[in-house]
Formats: C-alpha cells, structure tokens, sequence
C-alpha cells in the first residue's frame, strides 16, 4: 500500500484540485500536505522497505517497479526536491491568481509520473511514465504564457515528442533482439560478448541514449534547455534542472549498467557526448548575462560531469578495472545528488531575487543581495559547492570522477591521446564553472548597481522574503556543506550502489584530490580576471557576447526540417512525378483520392454531430417565447451560438478519438 502511494498518491490528489479549484485556500492546503506526505512516504519506503513490487493488468502484463538502492533514494530526492519548491510556491505565486490550479495539476501529475520513472523496475514501466512526464511538465515551460514561454514550449514539446519516438524504436529493438526489457533478463542475455558487441544492439542503445539524453539535456539536443528554464517560473526551473534532467540521466545509467556494462564502442561515444555537453554548457553559461539562463547552462554543464562518470565506468569495466568503474559510477551517483541539491538552492535563490526585482538580466539584479545575509549566505553556499572546493559537496563527486579518469588513462593505452584531452576538458570545464558562478555572486551580492536610486531601493528592501522562504533556501544550502562530510558521502554511495562501493579507500584531501581542484580553480580565477572582468565588462555593464543565432536550433534544427526536408526531399519526389507523365497522373488520381477520403472523414464526422444533436441532444426552444418576438441582441447571440457550436464540437470529437487512440496504444504496450 505504501509504495503504491508514493507513486499514485499525488495522481490522485491532482483529480481531486479539479473538483476544488474555486476554493484557493483548500487547494492551496492541499498541495502542501500532499508534498510534505510524499516526503514522509518516500524517508519510510528508503530506509524499511527495499523489495520489488508489480502492479498487475491485464492477463500477465504489469508494470515493475523496485524499491532499493539507487532508485529508493532518489524516490526520496524527487520527494524532498518536491516538498521544498512546494514550500516556496506559495510565496512565489502569492500575486498570481490565474492558471494556478493548472500548474499544481501538473505538478503533481508530473511528480507522480517522477516517481515512477525513478522507481521503475524494467525499460517499458520507465518509457510510459517517461512519456508522461514529458507532456506534463511541458505546461511547466508555458505557464507564463508569453511570447518567450510559446516558444520555449514549444522547442520542449518538439524534443519530448521526437525523444520519445526515438526512444521507443530502441526500446523496440532491444526487446526483439533480447527477448525483454527487464533489466536482469537483458544483462543476462548481453553477458555473451557476440550478443554485447552486435551492431543491431548498438544502435538500439544509442537510440535509447538519444531518447534519454534529450531529457538529460546531452548535445546535440539540449537546445530546449537554455530556454525553458527562464521560460518557466522559479520553482518549476528547480525541478526541471535538479529532477527532470535526471530522469534523462537515469536511463542512460540504466542502459550503461544492464545493458552495455562493457562495450568499449558505447563507452566512447558517451564519453564524447559528455564532454561536448560539459564543456559547451559552461562556455554558454560564461557568456550568458540572464541569472536563470546561467544556471540553466550550468545545469547542461554539469549533466556532462554525470554523464562523464557513466562513460568511464563503461570503459573501466571493458579493461577490467572493476575499483575504477567503481569509483566511477559512485562519482556519477553522487554528482546526480549533489547537482539536484545545488539547483534546489541556487533556482530557489533566483526565484527570491525576481519576486522583488521582476528582473533577470544581471545589470539589473546589480546588488540586490548585498545587505541580504541568509539570501547571500545560501547563494555562497551554492556558488562554492558547484564550483568543486575543498570541503563542499561537488568537490568529492567531481574528484571521484576525475580520479577515474586517470585510472583509465592507466589502463587504456590504446586510448590515452583521447583519455589525456579529456582531462584537460574535464579540468577546464570545472574553471569555468568556477568563472560564472564568480560573476553571478560577485555581481549579486557585492557589487553596486549603476543606478543609485535603484541600489537604494534594494538597500531598504528588508523583507524580501517569508519565513518560509527563508527555511527552505538556507536549510537546502546546509546540505552542501553536509553531503561534504566523508562519513555522510560515503553513507550515501554506500547505499545507492547497495553496498558495492564504500569508498573506505578514498582519500579526498590527498594531494591528486587538490591538485586537481586547484588546477580548476586556478583556471577559473584566470578566465574570471582576464575575460570576464575585461571582456565582458563595457562601461561598467555587463554585455552579452554570445551571437543570438549561433545556436543549433537556429542553424540546424529549423533549417532541416523547414527546408530541407519539404522542399530538398518531398520537392526532389515530387520534381520526378512531375517530369514523367504516366507518373504525374497515377500522382493526381492518388492525391485526388486521398483528398476525397479525408473529406468523406471530415463530412461524416460532422453529419454525426449533427445527426445526435438533432436526435439525441435536440434542443428545446424557451416555451412562450415567439421568434419573432426576441430581442436583437439575444437573437444575434443565439445565432452566434449556433454556428460556432459544430465547430467545437467537431474539434472536441476530434480529441476525443485522439484520446482513445494513446489508450489503445498503452494498453496494447501493457498487453503485449
């Protein structure tokens, strides 16, 4: 009953917002008591109940999820992460007072649909309730619903939809190669070599690479990333960065793990998405001049580090370094909660910042938080975590990974050029993390405005944020500081990777340790001196340097599929039609066939309504009231009334077979 609530129970709860959307209050009560029961839910599932469990459809089809190790504890981060930007909505939206039963409708839909994914026991249980997410938290990215929010969107939607196509053909694949999506059967299965290294498995696994890592934000299709985060409002950009990304990450674990554990192939091509992804995500974020936008590329920057250790921990397991795969995927474990907790704060801080600025463009946000010292102290906490020094939270994660980086320098001569490039990449994306998360604090809380009437309003501008507020951003800042403890990291790979990896044997103060974080920082100094604060810094403003159409979805994306395949592709089909005459006319008469049948849908569709309107819902004219008698006005609205009438009703049928048609789907994935 308990795990089936942690992942139902706010489904449920979301059906019920729609019953009481009227009274603000109720719904508001509601969603906290909701979050904060999660939360309890997933501390009692983590620690007392590590099995499996099957919910049962129809003959022998169910779905599977599994309660232990990695999955249980990050079922408790996506809780937590969920109770904490629940917390802080309320203040947030408190000026708000439309869509927000819509927002905390999906927001619990999407949390639900969270918890399956990260608790889901097989690939099909992870694909349906990925797909869920995907939809769900595409209202997330609109809810604002301007001009940059439609457009966010929609990018976001394009990659959800296109990821999710891309996912299930691998997903098909493997199960026609494998025989199953369960994760035991298909590690068994690929522990052959001949099975492991077969080119059809291969491409199924960069196909689900690619399905996952568009959520992840993995180049080549992060490009949703940059812009739905500043899109989107502040607490929904916390769970975007720290949770969503990692149901991305969290498939490509599980491909990396069950099923690819040791093709060398798999392992480079990971390794190379990775360090594109982490270096590119820190060059946009040093550029970017936009609070939320900067934290956002850190974010796809960061997915690199994660995604980093995954990669090394395939290739450490091809040359049979099992310490080092080790280490390696418990720097990845350990790197996804770091970077969760991070974003938590650092977004949370953000969305304090613009509730009293309404700004994000850092010029304008030139020292709000000077005098703000819980706001400063949180932002500081986050600034130094993220950025990897000594005795904060990433500096462990990122040291883990690294250190397995040049284990497999050791162990892979035939790739030591390639392995030696990417520690360079991997040392040079850590300085510049270091450069920007400098800038945003420096530019924040230390720096005065251009504007000495506008600084003078931030001054003066002591109560910026609740109690409430106030808990939740500098409580979620401690754990930086305690997730740097060796003890508690230790505890807590430990327990993710269910006892397989205690790191007992890493020193995390060794001289490697800081040598490569020094190494880091010190870049990170240089970069922030000399580009920053000489480049990027014109009569004492910040400007943004970055080119606006230097971007792939600009120069790629809408170029392929606006041009090149209309007019490139279908012109050069049709240009042959055209040039042959026996051709051309088997063309028309097809066409004009297509053209009558989808009338002959159309018509029909709408004499059905017609047909049942007349019949069934035939509607009664007012008794005692004349034609000829109503007023001009009230006659004119009731012919409006009649026309636009089949036009909804049309498009309202049309959604409706819409719908049956995605059910018959799930239901037949579920029944196969």
């Amino acid at each position: 009953m308990l795990m089936s609530l942690l992942i139902f129970f706010p489904l449920i709860v979301s059906l019920i917002l729609i019953i009481i959307r009227k009274n603000e209050f109720l719904r508001d009560s509601i969603v906290s008591s909701t979050v904060i029961i999660e939360l309890i839910l997933a501390l009692i599932i983590c620690f007392f109940y590590h099995e499996d469990f099957r919910l049962h459809w129809f003959n022998d089809s169910y779905i599977s999820f599994r309660f232990s190790g990695f999955r249980a504890f990050y079922a408790l981060i996506t809780a937590f992460m969920w109770a904490f930007t629940g917390l802080f909505s309320k203040e947030y939206f408190k000026h708000e007072k439309e869509n927000l039963t819509r927002y905390y409708f999906f927001t619990l839909l999407t949390l639900a649909a969270t918890e399956g994914v990260m608790l889901s026991g097989n690939f099909m249980t992870a694909f349906l309730f990925f797909e869920i997410l995907s939809l769900s938290s595409t209202v997330w990215v609109i809810h604002e619903e301007n001009e940059a929010a439609r457009s966010a969107a929609y990018t976001y939607l394009f990659i959800a939809v296109g990821a999710g196509l891309v996912l299930f053909m691998g997903l098909m694949i493997m199960e026609h190669f494998c025989g199953s999506l369960e994760f035991e059967q298909i590690f068994t299965f690929l522990k052959n070599p001949y099975y492991s290294n077969h080119q059809l498995i291969l491409t199924a696994a960069i196909l689900i690479i690619l399905g996952f890592g568009a959520k992840a934000g993995l180049f080549p299709l992060h490009i949703w990333l940059p812009k739905a985060h500043p899109a989107a409002p502040a607490p929904a950009s916390a769970l975007l960065s720290g949770i969503l990304t990692k149901v991305g990450v969290y498939g490509i674990l599980m491909t990396a793990v069950y099923c690819l554990p040791t093709n060398l192939y798999f392992g480079e091509i990971l390794l190379v998405l990775a360090l594109i992804t982490m270096f590119l995500g820190a060059l946009l974020a040093l550029f970017s001049i936009n609070l939320k936008r900067t934290l956002a590329c850190s974010s796809m920057s960061q997915i690199g580090f994660i995604t980093t250790g995954i990669a090394l921990c395939v290739i450490l397991s091809h040359t049979g370094e099992t310490e080092g795969a080790e280490i390696a995927l418990s720097g990845a474990l350990l790197h996804m909660v770091n970077h969760s907790c991070l974003k938590l704060t650092l977004f949370l801080a953000a969305g304090a910042i613009y509730m009293n600025t309404e700004k994000l463009d850092l010029n304008g946000l030139r020292g709000f938080g000077r005098n703000k010292f819980l706001l400063k102290l949180a932002f500081l906490f986050g600034y130094l975590g993220i950025s990897g020094v000594p005795f904060f939270n990433a500096y462990v994660s990122k040291n883990l990974i690294h250190e397995a980086m040049e284990k497999a320098i050791i162990t892979s001569s035939n790739l030591l050029p390639y392995l030696e490039a990417a520690e360079w990449i991997f040392l040079i994306s850590g300085g510049l993390t270091f450069a920007y998360m400098t800038k945003l604090f420096i530019s924040i809380f230390v720096e005065k405005n251009n504007d000495d009437a506008l600084q003078k309003k931030y001054d003066e501008n002591s109560h910026y944020m609740n109690k409430i507020s106030t808990f939740v951003i500098f409580s979620s800042s401690l754990l930086f500081i305690i997730l740097g403890i060796p003890s508690v990291f230790r505890s807590v790979s430990s327990f993710m990777t269910e006892g397989k990896s205690t790191l007992e044997h890493f020193n995390y103060l060794s001289a490697e340790c800081l040598k490569g974080s020094g190494i880091s920082l010190f870049i990170g100094l240089i970069v922030y001196l000399v580009i920053i604060r000489k480049i990027f810094i014109k009569n004492n403003r910040y400007i943004d340097l970055w080119p606006e159409r230097l971007n792939l979805e600009t120069l790629v994306y809408k170029p392929f599929f606006t041009v090149f395949i209309p007019k490139v592709i279908f012109g050069s089909i049709l240009s042959i039609f055209a040039e042959n005459i026996i051709l051309k006319k088997i063309f028309r008469l097809t066409f004009k066939i297509f053209i009558i049948m989808i009338r002959s849908l159309s018509i029909g569709t709408d004499l059905l309504i017609v047909l049942i309107r007349k019949t069934i819902l035939a509607e009664k004219k007012p008794a005692g009231i004349a034609p000829g008698h109503i007023g001009f006005f009230r006659k004119l609205r009731l012919e409006t009334s009649e026309a636009y009438a089949p036009i909804i009703a049309n498009f309202s049928f049309a959604l409706v077979l819409t719908c049956v048609g995605i059910i018959i789907i799930l239901l037949s994935l579920l029944l196969k």
